[in-house]
């Protein structure tokens, strides 16, 4: 019996785009920010912008490879910045801002539709609910929740920056069994990628696995297309989870 469904964040709650222009303005930002400090990058905006997505892919690649998640003060002087050699703990009392702003600003991000209404029928039917993300900012899933009016539908936020582990590796939604209480076999996760979601629930053994559709994910799941990997379920809208979860557990009952 399923008894607590969990979320991603990007790409399932919200998603997002980056407009022209945007990451050269991110970048404008930053160094706005950076010099509120007392730190100068000796960068335009431009070259800013290119070199935080290059060394954003390459930190990917890394944490996508050992599935761990650094602190943000390592994030920022290692790799986002390692091109100005600012040093750890120089940027280590701002590294959480600027992974707040990271997260927050770099991309347009727009909640989905039926999002509140999705969370008062799953808690209607007596369902835990929780979240699951890989994300380098520890402040901004919270705000992102608080601004979309369902922060306290959460009985559990489970995030790779504050646990240091990422998806799809099972151990961070075995941080999720323990919070809730609940048993592999009583949980389902929505998320938008097989290349996290799918395979973390696969490899944590959750009972139910729903995919939904988000054309972002495309680039993340390259080259997965054919493996054989799969969710239970794909849909194209929130509001369609409380019918199969409702539809899973009368099935489980006969």
């Amino acid at each position: 019996m399923i008894r607590g469904v969990l979320f991603d964040l990007g790409g399932t709650l919200h998603v997002a785009d980056s407009p022209e222009g945007r990451d050269v303005w991110f970048a404008r930002r930053l160094l706005e920010r950076l010099a509120d400090y007392g730190i100068a990058l000796d960068a335009d905006p431009e070259t800013l912008a290119r070199r935080l997505h290059e060394n954003g892919e390459a930190y990917k690649h890394v944490s996508e490879k050992d599935l761990r998640e650094r602190p943000p003060a390592e994030i920022w002087s290692d790799w986002y910045l390692r091109d100005w050699q600012i040093g750890r703990e120089r940027l280590a009392p701002i590294a959480e801002e600027l992974s707040f702003l990271y997260d927050y600003e770099r991309v347009r991000v727009i909640r989905r539709p039926w999002l509140k209404e999705t969370l008062d029928a799953l808690r209607s039917m007596g369902m835990k609910l929780g979240l699951i993300s890989n994300i380098i900012s520890l402040s901004v899933a919270p705000h992102f929740l608080e601004e979309y009016g369902v922060r306290n539908y959460m009985d559990c936020m489970i995030l790779s920056s504050a646990t240091g582990i990422r998806k799809p590796s099972a151990e961070i939604f075995r941080a999720a069994e323990r919070e809730l209480e609940l048993r592999p076999e009583e949980l389902a996760y929505v998320g938008d990628t097989l290349s996290r979601d799918v395979q973390g629930v696969r490899n944590a053994g959750w009972r139910l696995m729903i995919q939904i559709r988000n054309p972002g994910a495309a680039k993340r799941d390259r080259g997965l297309e054919n493996s054989g990997l799969k969710p239970d379920h794909i849909i194209s809208e929130l509001k369609e989870i409380p019918g199969i979860i409702r539809k899973e557990n009368e099935e489980e009952k006969q």
